[in-house]
């Protein structure tokens, strides 16, 4: 069994959760990436968010250090991502719109933190569980080496690298790969996790196949929830080889049915998100 603890079912989508989607697709070509509440209001009414729950989301936004107002204390308050959100976001655009080709590799990651620092130990499991790292033994977690420039960047931002080493290599156990991935990632939850992904979008793109016309007002609003539910994705399933997955795998399923619903509907749902702000 994995050491990791189960992966949660995808969560229905919360209003902060998909706010930080809007800016991560839409907001940040906006003008100066500001966007005014009453164009948020409008905007995720769109994606079935009433007017209180937006303004609610915004003020955790902004609590968290994710948003910034333009006219603070204003009602006519235009709100941009942070710096540090900007930076999340920039982070993840490669994660959720690349699909990574594994080489055979796998990154090691092994660390040791002192106990007079063990707040830096949990902040260092956390980041690495964050970035899909798999758990192979105390102090030392593993993940495709795909992840290494991604990984290299992360820690360093967050002050980690003296604590942490390296290494690049294959696996030469003495159990197949395959069980040792098994024992690495919680495979059943993760394919629980694209499960959940097929089983509410995969009818929205049966809905859009043969469709030649796409409504910008409604491409908007199946685009946003899609983008929003995949975009944990990438990070619950960092790119695992296919070789290594069980014969039933649901990754691959899930990620054609969000490049095929990106493909079809994100430029015109951005143009009804550019009409609405």
């Amino acid at each position: 069994m994995s050491q990791q603890p189960p992966a949660p079912i995808l969560p229905k989508p919360s209003p902060s959760s998909l706010i930080l989607t809007f800016y991560g697709a839409y907001g940040r070509a906006f003008p100066s990436g500001t966007v005014p509440v009453a164009a948020l209001i409008r905007l995720l009414g769109a994606a079935g968010v009433d007017a209180p729950s937006v303004r609610s989301a915004v003020s955790r936004l902004k609590r968290r250090g994710l948003l910034t107002a333009d006219r603070p204390g204003s009602k006519a308050a235009g709100y941009a991502p942070s710096a540090a959100a900007r930076q999340l976001l920039e982070d993840g655009d490669r994660r959720v719109y690349d699909r990574p080709v594994p080489d055979g590799r796998w990154l090691l990651a092994v660390f040791s933190v002192p106990e007079s620092e063990r707040e830096r130990r949990h902040v260092l499991r956390s980041r690495l569980a964050r970035l899909g790292f798999g758990n192979a033994a105390p102090g030392i977690w593993v993940a495709p080496s795909h992840l290494e420039e991604e990984t290299r960047h992360s820690l360093h931002r967050l002050g980690l690298t003296p604590y942490v080493d390296l290494f690049l290599g294959t696996h030469e156990g003495f159990e197949p790969t395959a069980a040792a991935v098994a024992r690495w990632w919680d495979l059943e939850s993760i394919a629980a996790l694209h499960r959940s992904f097929l089983t509410v979008h995969e009818p929205v793109l049966r809905s859009w196949s043969g469709r030649r016309r796409v409504p910008p007002e409604e491409a908007y609003r199946d685009y946003l929830p899609a983008l929003d539910a995949w975009r944990h994705l990438p990070y619950a399933d960092p790119g695992l080889p296919g070789s290594l997955l069980p014969a039933d795998w649901p990754g691959e399923r899930s990620a054609e049915v969000f490049f095929a619903l990106d493909a079809k509907l994100r430029d015109p749902g951005g143009e009804h998100a550019a009409r609405l702000a």
